[in-house]
This record gives structure tokens, C-alpha cells and sequence, in this order.
């Protein structure tokens, strides 16, 4: 396996869905991965809601996301809630402002766009505000973390050693939006941290989120967890499997069907055998034979593939 394999003892995972809609098979994916790497370290699953974002949040989606996973087969204890650690992030973000290393923002969106330039993340924030923004026409209401001209460095256990000048490649980015929110960015390494997770299994479509995730750990101390970022699942039309792409709900009355297909995906091989085995003995089989090696610098894979 490339990269630093992370310590056996006190392994703790997590699968970190948000509540934008039911599970789908890019989704159980993620969270049957996470879940073989913990169980491969002796370890422990933690299954986290990432319900900080209600605008994009539907009804009854936390619910059924549960469901899901308990229809095919996963074990947890009971999940955390992002919802009841905002006093948490809150703290946080002003402890990054207090000590320099965050500032307030009041530029618009339409502002950015037009003096930025593009990155891999999406636009590279100007650092319009970072000398004090300008509160005359609007509140400064969201919030960004300053970065610098140094390279970060990390190595993936499936991509290898990566690097990113986030200065240049992502700019200063937010930790509070406009709207008041918590950013994901924030909210994930302070959870991560809170939980001590020793590794974080994810979709490589989270790869460069990990350079800012590791810069917001080395600002306030936190420990640095293990990262390995496997390919996402894609339609025919190549675009990743999610919620905004209209991917199809899992079918919790085929869970046994459902695991086999996403161990095949993730080149597991499983025996033609397991086609017809139950969920129990389907499981058994991918913790004996769990190798997220044969995943190493793949990017993504078509559905069914």
C-alpha cells in the first residue's frame, strides 16, 4: 500500500454523510470502504451527520440514510450530530480570528468572480479583505482563513505523495459563509479532532479539500489523521454519482446485492459464489479479504464497471 499505514491500535474511522437526500450506490461505496479499512485495523466506524447546511438539507434524509445502513448490515454506535457542536465551530472560528490567522470578509460573490482567479477548488479568493473589509456597503459576515506561499505536503495511501501551494492553487478560504453557516472545512477537522479519527477513508473528490483541512489542523495543533481517497463512482454520462446528479436511492431490499456489486466495484473480486450469499457471510468474506491496494492512483469508475 503506498504512504504511512496508520496504527492498528485505537483505529477510528468514520463515513460522514450529509442529509441531502437517501443513500446511493457512490454513497454506499464510501461507506462500505471506510467501514472494511476499520474493521482490517481492528478499529472503530463512526458514523457523523453533516447537517450544518439546512438550505440544502431534505426532510426525512437523515432517517432514511440510517436506515440504510442498518438494512445492509453496518455497525455503530450512535452517530454524532454536526447540528449540536455549532457552539463548538463558533468557538473555533473565533479563536482563529483572535490569534491573525482568520478575518472577516464582506465581498459578494459577483465581486469575486470578477477579480479572482480560477483554482482547483473553484475561484482563488484575491484577499480583497485581508488588510480589514470594507463594512460601507455590506456586513462583513463570513469569515476566511489566511494562508501562505508554503507548500503542504501529504501522502495518500491509494494516490501517493501530493502537494499544494494553497496560497497560490486555493487562496483564503472561507470558514463562515455569508449566510452565517459553518464551512465544511471548519467543521470536519474540528470533528475529526474531537473524535480522534486516525484515518479518513473518502472519494478522491475530496482530495484537494485535504490541503486546507491539514492547514486549519497545523493552525490550531490538531493531530493529522491518515488519508486515503479512493476513485468515485460515475454514471454513464461520467458525471459522479450524488445527490445533485440524480443518483437512485440504494435499495435496502437488496442489501445483499447492493455489497456485493460495491465490492466488485472496488476490484474485491468477490467470489461469483457470494452472488446469492447472505449479508452476514457477504461481510465476513470482504473483511477477510479486504485489499484497497488494487485501488492505488485510480481516479474514478463507471457504475457497474
Amino acid at each position: 500500500m503506498v504512504g504511512n499505514t496508520p496504527a492498528t491500535e485505537n483505529y477510528k474511522g468514520r463515513f460522514a454523510p450529509s442529509p441531502t437526500g437517501p443513500l446511493h450506490f457512490g454513497s454506499l461505496i464510501a461507506a462500505v470502504a471506510s467501514y472494511l479499512q476499520a474493521a482490517a485495523h481492528q478499529g472503530e466506524w463512526l458514523v457523523r451527520v453533516e447537517d450544518i447546511d439546512p438550505p440544502r438539507e431534505i426532510s426525512g434524509a437523515t432517517e432514511s440514510i440510517l436506515r440504510s445502513l442498518d438494512a445492509h448490515g453496518f455497525e455503530y454506535p450512535q452517530p454524532l450530530y454536526q447540528s449540536n457542536r455549532l457552539d463548538t465551530y463558533a468557538s473555533i472560528t473565533n479563536q482563529l480570528l483572535a490569534n491573525g490567522n482568520a478575518y472577516c470578509c464582506s465581498c459578494s460573490r459577483k465581486e469575486i468572480h470578477a477579480t479572482a482567479l480560477h483554482g482547483q477548488t473553484g475561484m482563488i479568493y484575491p484577499g480583497t479583505c485581508r488588510n480589514g473589509a470594507n463594512t460601507s456597503l455590506r456586513p462583513a459576515t463570513s469569515v476566511r482563513v489566511q494562508t501562505t506561499n508554503k507548500l503542504l505536503k501529504f501522502t495518500d495511501l491509494l494516490q501517493g505523495e501530493l502537494h499544494c501551494n494553497l496560497e497560490k492553487d486555493i487562496g483564503d478560504f472561507l470558514i463562515r459563509r455569508g449566510d452565517g453557516l459553518i464551512a465544511y472545512q471548519l467543521a470536519v477537522i474540528a470533528d475529526d479532532e474531537a473524535q480522534q479519527i486516525t484515518e479518513v477513508v473518502r472519494g478522491i473528490d475530496l482530495l484537494e479539500a485535504t490541503f486546507m483541512q491539514i492547514w486549519l489542523q497545523q493552525l490550531l495543533n490538531y493531530h493529522q489523521p491518515a488519508y486515503m481517497h479512493f476513485p468515485v463512482a460515475t454514471g454513464t454520462n461520467n458525471q459522479k454519482l450524488s445527490k445533485q446528479t440524480n443518483a437512485p436511492e440504494i435499495d435496502n431490499n437488496r442489501a445483499a446485492s447492493n455489497l456485493f456489486q460495491a465490492l466488485k466495484w472496488l476490484h474485491q473480486k468477490p467470489e461469483k459464489s457470494l452472488k446469492t450469499a447472505s449479508l452476514k457471510d457477504l461481510w465476513a468474506w470482504a473483511g477477510e479479504n479486504w485489499n484497497p491496494a488494487v485501488l492505488q492512483g485510480t481516479h474514478s469508475r463507471q457504475m457497474g464497471v
